[in-house]
């Protein structure tokens, strides 16, 4: 078997998303094609590639990327101890996330017109959903008694269940009506030839939301995850504590949620500047 036949294997085997797979092979991939121009040893020292990365203009997040990569060749594949897998981190930029006000939200959902895709949009902002809770999400997941959601091996393959709104449901029901969806929430179109229920594709999500930001004239830099980021702010300045959105969101860590402090308009709108003492 070819090495990097062997990583998928592994991966696959250890449960990894099929993002991840990808990801992974293709950092990989690039890491043997670096190590063989420049005689190194790639099961040595992988430095100089991260340093070549950063010299392409890779961002931090795919430096880590990269590096978990490496490791999990070295640790699954070479079974090196993982007590001898060092690789030097780069330092975490403290980047604030973009955050959607309420009316800007309204926008976004009115300018888009199609209902699944509404729907969609509304589902992750409602929910504070990654993109993958959602297209993974069945109707099942859906408690309509209890108001629950119930997300299934969300990131970390951690399940966790939150509320559903009143409002979210009666919408769902208007959509599970038009659309009569047979396994997931959301589905895509079936294979050709093929007609078994397909999930909704990220990519498609991505495309359409793109559209409503630009019919909605907003000009901010945002992505899918600015819906999510945008419902926890909203649920802090609205007055639930930090645990609860811990909770909600997935965190295993409350520094991770801490961030939603720092972005919401409390402070930001009870705290006066010197300006304002000035006399006129």
């Amino acid at each position: 078997m070819k090495t990097l036949d062997k990583i998928e294997h592994k991966l696959i085997q250890r449960n990894y998303s099929k993002n991840t797979q990808k990801v992974y092979l293709s950092f990989l991939k690039m890491y043997a094609k670096y190590c063989h121009k420049h005689c190194l040893d790639a099961k040595k020292d992988a430095s100089p590639f991260i340093l070549h990365l950063i010299d392409l203009g890779y961002a931090i997040s795919s430096q880590n990327q990269a590096i978990n990569a490496i490791k999990f060749y070295w640790e699954h594949i070479l079974e090196l101890e993982p007590k001898y897998i060092i690789i030097d981190r780069p330092m975490k930029e403290r980047r604030l996330p973009t955050i959607f006000s309420l009316e800007e939200i309204a926008k976004i959902l009115d300018c888009t017109e199609n209902y699944k895709h509404k729907m969609i949009l509304t589902t992750i902002y409602a929910c504070g959903l990654r993109v993958g809770d959602l297209i993974n999400l069945k109707i099942e997941d859906i408690d309509g008694n209890r108001r629950t959601m119930h997300i299934k091996r969300g990131k970390g393959k951690k399940d966790r269940m939150i509320p559903v709104p009143e409002s979210l449901l009666i919408k769902l029901r208007v959509y599970i009506k038009i659309y009569t969806p047979e396994l997931y929430l959301f589905e895509g179109r079936p294979k050709k030839y093929s007609t078994l229920p397909v999930k909704y594709s990220a990519s498609s999500i991505r495309s359409f939301y793109k559209n409503s930001l630009f019919k909605a004239h907003i000009k901010k830099r945002a992505t899918l995850h600015t819906l999510r980021h945008s419902y926890a702010t909203h649920l802090y300045e609205n007055g639930i504590n930090l645990r609860s959105i811990q909770v909600l969101l997935g965190h295993e860590s409350t520094k991770t949620t801490e961030l939603y402090t720092h972005v919401s308009n409390i402070h930001l709108n009870n705290t006066p500047s010197p300006l304002d003492f000035l006399k006129k």
